[in-house]
């Protein structure tokens, strides 16, 4: 017996509630959802225009289906790009670019970024729980980028600021420090953060780089360890 839209459109309704997904994920393929509701592909195809109407997924030709509504802001290429990009990815793109971000901070460092490195440093040192770790590394990180003037960096980094946010990588995050604690954060990555201001204050490019790319592989040995893939 062919199964209707409606019987096919609840059987999804069931299965985003039952499923551990959160927003951003990507849904299983149509073949395999058409096959766990029991529906033909023409009728998942319906199912899903529908919750697509209602925001509870978004789509992409040659991309899939994730949960939650389309991300808004940003050109469809940067959608896709930021919803294909998973931990691994972001932290080896992250050990590859941001020691020479680092490194041209140090170059063009002026005095009037001390405050700003100095109080971004701070804010992590008295981190109360993940998410002030969090807010605390990600505004760091970007404040990195705000000192080479550089407009291409700045937006990199704001777009890997923006990846950080989706819940693949908070997942990810929440589970390295439920293992290594608050304390490895506020203690050990706050002093690296430390580190690596007091290289770009002293237009130490070299020392800046250096310190940067020891803190990325730590920060990716932590997620490894934590149980995630290599990052």
């Amino acid at each position: 017996m062919r199964t209707s839209k409606e019987t096919a459109l609840t059987r999804l309704r069931d299965f985003l509630e039952t499923e551990p997904l959160a927003r951003g994920d990507r849904l299983p393929t149509e073949r395999r959802l058409a096959e766990t509701l029991g529906c033909s592909r023409e009728t998942l195809r319906s199912a899903l225009d529908e919750l697509a109407a209602e925001g509870k997924v978004w789509r992409h030709v040659g991309q899939g289906t994730f949960r939650g509504p389309a991300p808004v802001g940003m050109p469809i290429r940067d959608k896709i790009l930021l919803e294909a990009t998973s931990p691994d990815d972001l932290m080896d793109a992250r050990r590859r670019l941001e020691p020479h971000i680092a490194a041209t901070a140090a170059e063009r460092y002026l005095n009037e970024d001390r405050a700003l490195l100095r109080r971004n440093v701070a804010a992590g040192r008295t981190a109360k729980d993940r998410a002030a770790c969090e807010r605390a590394d990600d505004a760091f990180h970007q404040s990195i980028a705000h000192v080479t003037r550089n407009p291409v960096l700045i937006g990199l980094l704001r777009h890997f600021s923006s990846t950080r946010c989706r819940a693949v990588w908070q997942r990810e995050w929440e589970r390295t420090y439920r293992k290594v604690g608050v304390e490895e954060f506020t203690g050990l990555h706050s002093t690296q953060h430390q580190e690596i201001v007091e290289a770009i204050i002293a237009h130490d490019s070299e020392a800046a780089r250096s310190a940067m790319a020891q803190h990325l592989e730590d920060v990716s040995r932590a997620m490894a360890e934590a149980g995630s893939s290599p990052a």
